[in-house]
């Protein structure tokens, strides 16, 4: 009975039934012409939720680890150097993947708990007048903080500058949760995967590829072969795939894009900061602190949170699972042990994210923390019960 509890992390998330239903297909010929008619309007599709017209959706078996890999890979050549900005665990990762690569990292250490610096990577793009920062790379929604960063600042920040670098973005744990713009905002390469808002199984590199790093990747010089973009774009072109796809994780996005449009995109996003705010509700009633530093920086799909000083934030996920049977996400990085997080994002409910914070304010009340039982639940009821839509 344990499985029926929903998981509060921020990803994988929770796999509706008709999405398992849809990747439990048998084994089935990938050269056929009916992959041909399921592959290609998968890709098409996928295009609206990244916001892009002109550029190309590619899939990679992997996770989005894997994506970033093919984002380097395919545009810069070793020794490049490239800007990146580090407030969290997964733009830390994404630098250490650079550098394993050879890349000349050029890092901005922010706090943690701030966002993508746009004035900053203002100010050091104005003075490269020799153009020799080859990419931009920003986390949308780094999962450790719970914080989500303004791409169009940074877009603009480039533009003031007239630099003609690539920017790459990370928005794994954003697509298919919050609003992304690919092509008004300039992105050059947005790396995603199908275990987050597509709300599937791990194991899918999804990734937007602009005409400007189509471009880039002839004369990219990085080695790369499962990855390389040349090869995929090819066989996509004729609904194919160079290699053995991830068929069941295609049939489910397939599905997942139909529950996207069904409920509408735009109603997708409300419905996650809709759950966001009532979880922000509750988190200011226990008078804690968010990890995101101010509310222009809030991220709809993940809130980290501050435990009372004296308190392990590892005691408390491990209470909640052992005691409960419910997960939430630890503390990654500088938050180890200071914080925890609460997932909102794929398919929840209120009523679902209503049950989780129950679950947290039973751990929290049994390890002794200063709170009121019950206080997180009734702020955050008032709120899920002020802004509901009421059926006819």
């Amino acid at each position: 009975m344990f499985d029926l509890n929903p998981v509060f992390i921020p990803g994988p998330t929770n796999i509706p039934d008709r999405l398992r239903h849809a990747m439990n297909v048998q084994t089935r010929d990938h050269r056929a012409p009916d992959f041909v008619e399921t592959f290609a309007p998968v890709l098409r599709d996928t295009k609206k939720v990244f916001g892009t017209e002109h550029g190309q959706v590619v899939f990679f078996p992997a996770s989005g680890t894997g994506g970033w890999e093919a984002g380097i890979t395919n545009t810069l050549s070793a020794g490049d150097k490239v800007l990146i900005a580090r407030y969290g665990m997964f733009s830390h990762r994404w630098i250490d993947l650079c550098q394993r690569h050879g890349l000349d990292v050029h890092i901005i250490e922010c706090a943690w708990g701030s966002g993508a610096p746009a004035q900053k990577f203002a100010e050091i793009l104005n003075a490269d007048k020799q153009h020799q920062y080859k990419a931009v790379m920003v986390t949308h929604n780094e999962t450790a903080t719970g914080v989500r960063s303004d791409i169009a600042a940074v877009r603009a920040a480039m533009d003031s500058a007239s630099h003609p670098a690539l920017l790459m973005v990370d928005c794994v744990s954003s697509l298919a949760s919050m609003p992304f713009e690919m092509d008004n905002w300039g992105v050059d390469i947005a790396v995603a995967g199908s275990q987050k808002g597509f709300m599937l199984a791990t194991g899918m590199a999804i990734l937007g590829v602009s005409q400007k790093a189509q471009a880039a990747m002839q004369n990219a010089k990085l080695a790369r072969a499962f990855f390389d973009f040349r090869d995929m774009l090819k066989a996509n072109a004729s609904g194919g795939f160079p290699y053995t796809p991830p068929l069941q994780l295609i049939y489910g996005m397939r599905e997942s894009l139909a529950m996207l449009f069904e409920e509408g995109l735009e109603n997708v996003y409300s419905r996650h900061h809709r759950l966001a705010e009532g979880v922000r509700q509750a988190v200011a009633a226990w008078d804690m602190k968010l990890c995101a530093q101010s509310p222009d920086l809030y991220s709809d799909t993940v809130s980290a949170i501050y435990v009372p000083a004296g308190f392990d934030s590892n005691k408390l996920t491990n209470h909640a699972f052992n005691t409960y049977a419910v997960s939430f996400g630890i503390g990654l990085g500088e938050m180890n042990g200071k914080a925890f997080r609460i997932g909102h994002l794929g398919a929840l409910t209120d009523v679902m994210v209503l049950s989780g914070l129950a679950a947290i304010e039973m751990a929290m009340a049994d390890l002794n923390y200063p709170i009121q039982l019950g206080s997180g639940v009734a702020a955050a009821q008032q709120y899920y019960r002020s802004t509901a839509q009421k059926s006819a």
